[in-house]
């Protein structure tokens, strides 16, 4: 049986391919996984996370939700999945279900332009999605303990520049931060921004 880490640590784990076509933006858009993939991440997640990891919090949208139940049906913990919104993609608002090239150039420059404070498509700027990924980091710091988190790669991108560069403001240019394949993770120490 593996020992607790001396730190605690977050498992960022990334939902598994959703049932979406190529090249179409969704966020917050409330799609489904693939379900034999959504298995076989939840299998090979279950063999790598120790099982004293009993916190797993995962992000209400439908893709993640698969992927924390079957966790969940394979771990012998009774625990809940606790669902948290802060943990949801970033809403692109009118943008959502609409493929990326035709979205008007000058909208997507735009929110190059003013990255952390333009609400694309009317939705949620990158800075307030920073604030709400920034609070649930905090309340996990807070309780000290393992934990795992079923999520997006914008939530992902979100922790790695917390950890990183603390409440700075990012660049559209700086936000180049590698985020897990649909149904891999990366595990991280568990300290506050």
């Amino acid at each position: 049986m593996a020992e607790p880490l001396t730190t605690p640590h977050l498992w960022l784990v990334r939902h598994a391919q959703p049932l979406i076509a190529p090249g179409v933006c969704y966020g917050r858009l409330d799609v489904a996984a693939d379900t034999d993939h959504t298995r076989s991440s939840a299998l090979r997640l279950h063999s790598a996370l120790p099982p004293h990891v009993t916190q797993i919090q995962s992000s209400p949208l439908r893709r993640c939700q698969q992927l924390a139940d079957e966790l969940r049906s394979l771990r012998a913990s009774s625990t809940p999945v606790q669902l948290d919104v802060r943990l949801q993609e970033m809403d692109f608002g009118a943008w959502e279900d609409c493929r990326w090239d035709a979205i008007a150039r000058e909208e997507i420059d735009a929110w190059t332009k003013n990255f952390a404070h333009l609400r694309p498509g009317q939705g949620e700027s990158l800075q307030q999605m920073l604030v709400r990924v920034d609070q649930a980091l905090q309340a996990a710091c807070k309780q000290g303990k393992d934990a795992a988190w079923i999520t997006h790669a914008g939530v992902i991108r979100c922790v790695l520049w917390l950890l990183q560069h603390g409440h700075r403001e990012p660049l559209s240019s700086e936000w180049t931060m590698a985020a897990p394949a649909f149904g891999e993770w990366f595990h991280l120490p568990l300290t506050p921004p």
